[in-house]
Parts: structure tokens; sequence; C-alpha cells
């Protein structure tokens, strides 16, 4: 239900490919400038967003959809420290 209604990207940040990353750093970095921040600041708002990206967009790091005020990863190491995901399929229909 969690794959099906998230639509996660990857496992956790690990998984995210490297072209991934830097598209996501160069929108985050576009963003401030375009909101008019410093140029010097403009790395580290990137990275913030990229933080965002991966909370929001890997599955263990999302907000688990039956209680929001833990992520997938967490839920997992209350039900057994020893659980972990190695992999997920996602189907939809066009």
């Amino acid at each position: 239900m969690q794959i099906a209604a998230m639509s996660p990207v990857s496992i956790d940040k690990d998984d995210v490919s490297e072209e991934v990353k830097e598209r996501e750093i160069e929108i985050g970095k576009e963003q401030a400038r375009q909101e008019g921040k410093p140029e010097e600041m403009l790395e580290k708002i990137a990275l913030g967003k990229l933080n965002k990206f991966f909370k929001e967009n890997t599955l263990l790091n999302q907000a688990f959809i039956k209680d929001s005020k833990k992520s997938v990863g967490q839920y997992l190491k209350e039900k057994d420290k020893d659980l972990t995901v190695v992999a997920f399929s996602r189907l939809a229909l066009a």
C-alpha cells in the first residue's frame, strides 16, 4: 500500500542514482537563485532541498501511510529490528 500510494524512487537515499541527486541539487540551486538568495548560500539550500527529496521519495524515509508520526524505516524496526527491504516493484496502468 505504501509503495502504491507514495511512489518512492528507491529504497533508501544510498540507492538514489548520482544523476538524480545532481539533478535535484541543480533544481534546488535554481529555485534558491530565483528567490533571490545569496550565491554563497545556494549549495547549502540545495542540500537541504535534497534531504527533503530523500524524505519524500525514498521508501524507508517516507512517512508511514498508516501512522504519519513515524517513517517506514522506524515502523519496520519497531516490528523486528532485523527487518530490511531489499527490493520493491510498483506497477501502474497507463
